[in-house]
């Protein structure tokens, strides 16, 4: 008998056994399974290897994510992507594969993507085919279905480190310097805003959550995030704070804007808004200016002068003000901007820190104050850079470090204030 057939066979079996007392019991779902395998076993040869396998594809179709389980529980990967049920990728040390394993129906990809929504109390169907979600373990997930994705069911699932990457740990992967994690460190304790920008999958999460574990222990912190994926270690005085999508009727929804006005009646002492998108950075920025000094937040772009105009552009999607007086805003709002990529070579490095140094002529002044400098070193690497190629068996890797422009920081009054040196 073919594998799939015997496993198909044994998973409609258990599942025709379990009743209201073992659905929520692993263990006994387990011992089932093992049963009915040892059943099969009577009837058809089964090897020790295919009884071991077929016990954790049941269990998993039956308890957990499906196939997708053993991807869940594989540490080195990164991201899940499924393009229907025929095609499913992974990423791992930055770069995209295509697994060898698929769903064996739409139906099926179908059921695990409403256990996942169904978990977190969510909806997704026809009517409403896009929703962002998030597992147990903090890992972020997106669904999109048809008619919007017409080769649907799209799942992709954003896994996070099941412990949160420290900025030992940052510094070990060469991802920032020491000197830099020792100038932000103070600027964190000493209350300036800082903000993260960068491309899709740079990193802006991973550092967002190492910032946040320089804040001092006795300060009052409220996260606000679309899909909760802050992972903010030893303080006690934490309250997060996860939006809520309309209901079937387009009801009850909480935006990031509702949770940015309730959190200023919570007494916080920062306030930390996981990604900002649209008009809701107006509130953002106006909790900055208002007495909420070390507050913390990321963004979409390419570069900081293209956050700055990114952020422009969100505030005018909710407000109709003079363009002045909204680079004015930005410029008393936020003090500091780390801006962050993917190299050529897929790794993730702070590329550039950058102070916003105030508003003047019209324009957003800025300091740089640390800046990625890129070391040609090696034939590969200068191959690679002049023609832009290079195939993954290359032992290529880009070379270079974040290094002190030598600029000074201009405004230091809040550093004084929690009585700090930059020396």
């Amino acid at each position: 008998m073919r594998y799939y057939d015997l496993k198909k066979e044994i998973q409609g079996e258990v599942l025709s056994r379990i009743d209201i007392h073992l659905e929520g019991d692993d263990a006994a779902v387990s011992e089932l399974i093992e049963t009915v395998i040892l059943e099969k076993g009577k009837e058809h040869y089964i090897s020790t290897i295919q009884k071991m396998s077929i016990k954790q594809e049941v269990f998993n179709a039956i308890r957990r994510l499906d196939l997708l389980q053993e991807l869940i529980e594989d540490d080195s990967i990164t991201e899940i992507m499924v393009n229907g049920a025929e095609a499913i990728y992974y990423e791992r040390d930055g770069r995209l594969v295509l697994w060898d394993k698929h769903f064996e129906s739409i139906e099926k990809l179908e059921d695990v993507i409403q256990q996942i929504v169904a978990r977190a109390n969510r909806h997704v169907n026809e009517s409403s085919p896009i929703v962002d979600t998030g597992l147990e373990d903090g890992s972020r997930v997106n669904v999109v279905l048809k008619p919007v994705a017409i080769n649907g069911p799209i799942l992709t699932i954003r896994k996070f480190a099941k412990v949160p990457i420290t900025m030992e740990r940052l510094i070990m992967l060469d991802a920032i310097s020491e000197e830099a994690v020792a100038f932000l460190e103070k600027l964190v304790v000493a209350g300036y805003n800082i903000f993260i920008s960068g491309s899709t999958g740079s990193g802006k999460t991973t550092l967002l959550n190492a910032l946040a574990n320089f804040v001092p222990k006795d300060e009052r912190i409220v996260t606000i995030e679309d899909s909760a994926e802050l992972q903010i270690q030893g303080v006690e005085n934490l309250v997060k704070l996860e939006v809520r999508n309309a209901n079937t009727e387009g009801e009850n929804e909480v935006t990031i804007r509702d949770l940015i006005k309730t959190s200023l009646r919570m007494r916080p002492n920062r306030i930390i808004v996981g990604e900002v998108r649209g008009p809701e950075v107006i509130d953002m920025l106006q909790a900055m200016n208002t007495g909420h000094d070390g507050s913390l937040s990321s963004g979409h772009s390419n570069s900081v002068s293209d956050m700055i105009s990114r952020l422009e552009t969100m505030i005018l999607m909710g407000m109709d003000i003079p363009l002045a007086a909204i680079r004015k805003q930005i410029a008393s709002s936020i003090d500091i901007i780390v801006h962050l990529g993917r190299l050529r070579d897929k790794t993730r490095r702070v590329l550039e820190i950058v102070e916003v140094e105030g508003y003047a002529d019209g324009e957003i002044k800025l300091n740089s104050l640390f800046e990625f400098k890129e070391e040609i070193t090696g034939t590969n690497n200068y191959l690679a850079m002049e023609t832009g190629e290079y195939s993954a068996a290359d032992s290529f890797k880009v070379m270079g470090h974040l290094q002190n422009t030598g600029n000074k920081l201009k405004n230091q009054r809040k550093l004084q204030a929690a009585a700090l040196s930059l020396e």
